[in-house]
């Protein structure tokens, strides 16, 4: 295409909202108006289930759930009087509680105030939290946030180094729906314990945010804890920022809220229009259906061209796969669905692996964010007439001409510059976007079997650990892995057997392992004397 006939198509294809100053630019990728025709009844269909869905349809059957994120941001789309009031009163909620820990009404026992917090959570519970604290914290924050967001003890007790002399002024945040998640409550005992060494009242330093009554919220209530905010059945992980899970770091750190808000209600509402060609999200996923052949068949490379968009792309990883990662569709046909993300930052990103994306294998499309704003102040010259941000972007713009010189597809978002307003309508963009994809791809975007696969089968090998210690505590004599299995019934999972013998060993629970480890099969275990 040349090159005037391609500038026509950017501004055919330029989507422009002058309220967010938000743009949207899907002119390299390569769908005609063929394309766009075919998929109009697809979209027209996907429109009328996303408008069922804001107004309270049961959208994960396997838990008889609604799913109402979008009300968080505009509690009067709440299907009944009940619920906007419990949306209004948790969003009151949040900031008197923020108020009086900015101003020391609530604070450490002994101390004037708190200086840190400690957020305890996994999955959604910590990517968004984490996310908006790299996009948004000030420098000054009135409170520093770090996370546990894993259960590996040796990165718990580098969160726990890295607060050091604060921890007794720290507060506590643990952040789980069930109260039954093992990582968020692995990690919530670690810092009891933590605590309890340092003889400070854990429960004065605690605050729960959890589904209402759930193990969790009973804990918190009989121990005292400072201050329970709920997690609704209606909100997924994943799509939860606009929660407490979100809200209660973000306004803790001195992030405002209310505009984080605003800017994804904007946005909600921007991507209602049922023209395609004035809804965002809508065209987000015609591009995705265009460059993946609505099968997952390329990957999606995010790149945010500024260091505080950092986490945008992991965070996107789990939005975008855990939705749309689906072995069946809605009628019960093996589709295997989804669509792969990756990234980093730009242009970092152009010293590791944009050399495989302009020249290797094209199974991907680009979706690069672009900042228009370089920083606050002034900057300074590094060349005549050109600033570190003039590179900046003539790296951004240069890739993606690279690219599409290469055949490669992308698109560009556009937003003035990273504040809580465009960064809560990145969000909804996106949550918006993985809506209609699924339905326009049939598939359900608002449950995940496959991680809850993995939680059961996670299970079965730490009930299987319990069962083999048994057996090796009334054992006399070491044991071949043959030997151990069969005692313990399992004879089907000895290597599950073997990787838990040697995870006890090498972390001295009292498992003694010996012969060739080359050969696992000539090994003999027993018990510590």
């Amino acid at each position: 295409m040349d090159s005037a006939a391609l500038w026509q198509r950017y501004q055919d294809w330029l989507y422009y909202n002058e309220q967010l100053e938000f743009y949207l630019d899907l002119s390299r990728m390569r769908f005609d108006e063929g394309f766009v025709a075919k998929m109009k009844p697809m979209f027209d269909k996907a429109f009328e289930e996303m408008d069922a869905l804001e107004r309270g349809a049961i959208a994960n059957p396997d838990e008889n759930r609604m799913v109402g994120h979008y009300w968080l941001r505009n509690s009067d789309l709440a299907p009944t009087p009940e619920l906007k009031e419990d949306i209004d009163n948790t969003l009151e909620a949040i900031e008197a509680f923020t108020n009086k820990v900015h101003s020391g009404e609530i604070k450490p026992p002994g101390e004037a105030k708190f200086t840190d917090i400690l957020s305890i959570g996994i999955g959604g519970s910590a990517l968004g939290p984490e996310f908006v604290a790299e996009a948004l914290a000030p420098i000054d924050a009135p409170l520093a946030i770090h996370f546990i967001d894993n259960t590996d003890p040796s990165g718990i007790d580098r969160t726990i180094a890295e607060i050091g002399s604060r921890l007794n002024t720290t507060l506590v945040l643990v952040i789980s729906k069930s109260g039954g998640t093992p990582e968020t409550r692995n990690g919530m005992i670690e810092a009891k314990a933590v605590y309890e060494a340092e003889n400070l009242d854990f429960a004065a330093h605690a605050v729960a945010i959890t589904g209402k009554d759930s193990k969790l919220d009973r804990i918190a209530q009989a121990e005292g804890w400072l201050a329970s905010f709920p997690m609704y059945d209606w909100v997924g992980g994943r799509t939860s920022e606009m929660s407490a899970v979100g809200l209660v770091p973000a306004a803790l750190q001195g992030i405002d809220i209310q505009e984080m808000l605003t800017g994804a209600k904007i946005m909600d509402e921007l991507t209602r229009d049922r023209t395609l060609k004035d809804n965002p999200a809508a065209l987000l996923a015609l591009s995705w259906y265009f460059a993946t052949n609505g099968k997952g068949e390329k990957d999606m490379v995010v790149l945010p061209y500024k260091d505080s968009l950092l986490l945008f792309s992991r965070y996107l990883q789990q939005l975008v796969m855990e939705s749309l990662g689906k072995e069946k569709d809605l009628d019960g046909n093996i589709v295997h669905q989804g669509i792969a993300v990756y990234g980093n930052k730009g242009s970092t990103d152009q010293h590791a692996y944009v050399q495989q994306l302009r020249e290797g294998v094209n199974n991907f499309f680009v979706t690069f964010i672009e900042v228009l704003q370089d920083r606050t102040a002034k900057s300074p010259e590094v060349e005549a007439g050109v600033t570190s941000g003039d590179y900046l972007s003539g790296l951004l713009q240069g890739t993606r001409q690279a690219l599409y010189e290469n055949g490669r597809d992308s698109l560009t978002v556009t937003i003035p510059e990273v504040n809580p307003r465009t960064v809560g309508a990145l969000i909804a963009l996106y949550d918006r976007a993985v809506g209609l994809y699924g339905f326009l791809v049939n598939i359900n975007a608002y449950h995940q079997p496959g991680v809850e696969a993995g939680k059961k089968a996670a299970a079965s090998v730490l009930a299987l650990q319990n069962q083999i210690v048994k057996v090796l505590e009334k054992q006399t004599t070491p044991l071949s892995l043959s030997e151990l299995a069969a005692k313990a019934d399992a004879t089907a999972e000895i290597e599950a057997i073997y990787k838990i013998v040697r995870h006890l060993s090498a972390n001295d629970r009292g498992i003694v392992i010996s012969g060739n480890l080359a050969q696992p099969s000539s090994l003999k275990i027993s018990k510590a004397d």
